[in-house]
């Protein structure tokens, strides 16, 4: 099973919310995750980003790769990638 991190939507029409969850590669966005890891505002000021680190690393560890969003917001909150 391919699993890919990456942002699901939520939130109210021009509030959004995300999460950052674990998925199979071939669901649709919005569709059942594996795992969730932590949420994503953008719309404060900075953006509020809150990550379970010891889970990210375990799923990157085991094969996971993130979206090029979350490896951004990785790379901000401290997470080391093997791969890089």
């Amino acid at each position: 099973m391919p699993a890919v991190i990456r942002l699901t939507r939520t939130g109210a029409l021009k509030k959004p919310m995300h999460r950052i969850v674990v998925i199979d590669k071939r669901k649709a966005r919005d569709s059942r995750p594996i795992e969730i890891l932590g949420y994503y505002d953008p719309k404060t000021h900075p953006a509020t980003v809150n990550v379970k680190k010891e889970r990210a690393e375990y799923w990157i560890g085991v094969g996971a790769t993130p979206s090029a969003i979350v490896k951004t917001l990785f790379k901000k909150q401290g997470l080391k990638f093997n791969k890089d």
